[in-house]
């Protein structure tokens, strides 16, 4: 699973799954060793049970693989393709006891990665609506280690990915600024301290703060929580000086069109990992 800046090996995959499948699992199925013969052979498709944008094959796959190797998982489509409801996104067979017992894992990365690559579709056609060419963004709101695979559903669903952490871009947001003493030495210190190709961006929430920003130069200025009238002259002023903008805060389907159409170069919205609705998917013994 990988896109231009999110990557997961499958050293951190296979860590993942055994995880997940130690917690859900535990000692057994004592269900399904209770009810399935033990040599039991059986096929099951996974179905897509709405329209949406599909994410997580390879990790409902990995998680078979880690579960039983003798499962056969065959995708039939592609993450990042649009299926509409009723469709065949997989085919499974082999033994009974592990399709049943790897079934709420394999679907819960689908149901949950395919939610987040549909939302960001939805943002990303939003966005399209204007002439200006703006990037939806992800941000940190993730779940504590599903951050690369959700990440990737981002990317799978059109948009783009931030910073993976605290260690590969400099953001100096509101806290950092209140103790360092203001934009200015908030700036400076970074820049002092910053590796070379290591982007500065700073949060502004003011037009103040973006003319405060821009006299001393940074790489990218966040536009926190703007209306938009703020938010035109926030722009204006940073493309006379070459510095990028990200909108964020308050980011919602009905008004992103509007904030792509100030020119923004980047739509930062956290709702795309943390409030996505999981997609309706279904596995059903054939």
């Amino acid at each position: 699973m990988t896109n231009d800046k999110c990557q997961m090996t499958n050293k951190s995959l296979n860590h993942l799954i055994k995880k997940a499948l130690e917690e859900d699992v535990g000692s057994g199925d004592i269900t399904t060793n209770a009810i399935v013969p033990e040599n039991k052979i059986a096929k099951a498709k996974i179905i897509a049970k709405e329209e949406g944008i599909i994410a997580g094959l390879p990790l409902a796959k990995l998680t078979y693989e880690v579960l039983d190797k003798k499962v056969r998982f065959i995708s039939k489509v592609k993450d990042g393709c649009r299926v509409k409801s009723g469709t065949v996104i997989a085919e499974i067979s082999g033994p009974a006891r592990a399709i049943l017992t790897g079934e709420r894992l394999a679907l819960n990365f689908l149901q949950h990665l395919s939610g987040i690559a549909t939302l960001t579709n939805k943002f990303k056609a939003q966005s399209s609506k204007c002439k200006n060419k703006v990037e939806i963004l992800d941000t940190r709101k993730t779940m504590p280690l599903w951050r690369g695979a959700e990440k990737y559903a981002v990317a799978c669903g059109g948009g783009t990915n931030h910073r993976m952490g605290l260690y590969d871009a400099i953001l100096i947001k509101d806290n950092h600024i209140a103790i360092a003493g203001g934009i200015e030495k908030a700036i400076c210190k970074a820049q002092a301290q910053a590796q070379a190709k290591v982007r500065i961006e700073v949060e502004a929430k003011r037009i103040s703060e973006v003319k405060e920003a821009i006299k001393i130069g940074v790489d990218r200025i966040l536009l926190d929580n703007m209306n938009i009238k703020t938010l035109k002259q926030a722009v204006a002023l940073c493309k006379k000086s070459k510095i990028k903008t990200e909108a964020s805060g308050g980011v919602n389907l009905k008004n992103v069109a509007a904030i792509a159409k100030t020119g923004v170069d980047y739509i930062s919205i956290g709702a795309l990992t943390h409030s996505a609705k999981a997609l309706d998917i279904s596995l059903i013994m054939l």
